[in-house]
């Protein structure tokens, strides 16, 4: 047998129902045949089938309507129209209303066969787009880190093993290391992913807002609360939530936080029936909450309910060698936003980027090349431009206390001299080549290149 999909064929004529089931069992369908609309309504309640082949004229029910009703009970059901001549107009109707196709009276089996069989394969390649793009999702949710170093390798992976395990994930990381892409990611690759993934930054509402915006409130329960309102738990019923910046959460409401958790139904302000929300919890920060802990300004209950599995983002400093890859990313992406003609860094440009410090982390890396291309007048970017920063700024008082200088000998050859001087300055740098070759102005690549072993 060549095929075998379920196909319910309608008509009213026994004898065209007859011969045409029989051409389609043939090649192996399995026909079900009903005579009226009714009937064929009946047999969709009892199974699915891939085709649905009616008569447009119906005794109880027009083909139309039949048409309607197996769109909406079985959506990725393909339905083929049969009409005589004078209905093709209605058959037309038909196809704009989702049926695939149309074939007309008398029925050459032939064409019936080639019909159901290109119904089918639209079937089957609707089907694999569907697949195809899921799994484009999902490669974009970890891919969406951009990275290839072995930080960022182990960030992808523990994403891609704990997404679907529906544990709570406390991300933690510096400010600007992708705690929100990491929370998307793993959001994305849940059995969730259908659902909403729901927001709230806790460091940016007021605490006495927060509570509200968290679990909601009635029409009444404070002054401006004119109608009842959800919250964001219950908006996320189904999905994921995600609390930024939890540590800035209030011991108060931290401590109704861990009720919700612990019981998993809340109610709104100024309500008394307990609401029910299915909700995994991603929580982000970048406090050390166990110093948190010490102080008393988190609760040591509530960060073992959150921390059931721990993300760390690395600085993007620890991973200096995603720095061309993440500058490449983010250069085609604004050249492209902005309609510019601009597709390279320029070697020296590079270089600067790799000795930068990056307190901002990936955030600001993405503001540098933003400002680098809007300013571009070339289609290569030759020089950066950092914005101030009081980690700059230390790094300025800090080269200018370095201490005392070096005496080298007269007659000492200019290669000795600057080897001397090289490694006198990563002395004082304690070991950091990066930041040496910032202060002596030379290139980075030009440090590992000649002066690699010195610090050995």
């Amino acid at each position: 047998m060549k095929n075998s999909a379920n196909l319910l064929l309608v008509d009213d004529d026994e004898r065209l129902r007859t011969a045409a089931g029989k051409v389609l069992a043939a090649e192996g369908y399995r026909v079900v045949g009903a005579a009226t609309g009714r009937e064929a309504l009946e047999k969709l309640k009892q199974a699915a089938f891939a085709v649905v082949v009616s008569d447009l004229r119906l005794p109880d029910l027009d083909g139309i309507a039949l048409l309607k009703k197996v769109r909406e009970q079985l959506p990725e059901s393909e339905v083929v129209m049969i009409t005589g001549h004078g209905s093709v107009e209605n058959a037309v109707e038909a196809m704009r209303l989702g049926a695939y196709d149309f074939i007309q009276k008398p029925l050459d089996s032939a064409a019936l066969l080639k019909t159901v069989a290109k119904a089918l394969e639209k079937q089957r390649l609707t089907r694999e787009n569907r697949q195809l793009r899921r799994q484009l999702e999902q490669r974009r949710g970890v891919e969406a880190l951009i990275g290839d170093s072995p930080s960022m390798q182990g960030i992808k992976q523990l994403i891609r093993q704990i997404a679907p395990t529906d544990v709570n994930v406390l991300i933690q990381g510096e400010s600007g290391t992708g705690k929100e892409i990491a929370a998307d990611a793993l959001h994305q690759l849940s059995g969730r992913h259908e659902r909403s993934l729901v927001k709230i930054s806790c460091a940016a509402i007021p605490e006495t807002l927060l509570e509200s915006e968290l679990f909601g409130h009635e029409r009444g329960a404070f002054t401006g609360a004119a109608a009842t309102r959800p919250g964001k738990f219950e908006l996320a019923d189904g999905g994921t939530l995600m609390l930024d910046e939890i540590a800035e959460m209030s011991p108060q409401l931290q401590a109704k936080l861990l009720r919700v958790l612990q019981d998993g139904c809340f109610q709104r302000l100024g309500g008394t029936k307990d609401i029910h929300a299915d909700v995994r919890l991603l929580c982000a920060t970048h406090a050390d909450i166990p110093k948190a802990i010490a102080a008393e300004k988190f609760r040591h209950d509530l960060y073992y309910r959150i921390n059931t599995v721990q993300l760390v983002l690395p600085p993007l400093r620890e991973r200096r060698e995603d720095i061309p890859l993440l500058a490449g990313h983010f250069l085609q992406m604004f050249a492209g936003t902005m309609g510019k003609d601009v597709g390279a860094i320029a070697p020296a440009a590079l270089d600067q980027l790799l000795a930068h410090s990056w307190p901002g982390n990936v955030r600001e890396l993405n503001h540098v090349l933003q400002r680098a291309v809007a300013l571009a007048t070339g289609d290569t970017i030759t020089d950066f431009a950092f914005a101030p920063t009081p980690t700059t700024g230390a790094a300025n008082q800090e080269t200018t206390s370095l201490g005392s200088g070096i005496s080298i000998p007269i007659g000492t050859t200019v290669e000795a001299a600057t080897r001397r001087l090289v490694q006198a300055t990563i002395e004082k740098c304690a070991g950091n080549k990066l930041k040496a070759a910032r202060l002596l102005g030379i290139p980075p690549r030009t440090m590992y290149r000649h002066f690699s072993g010195l610090d050995q």
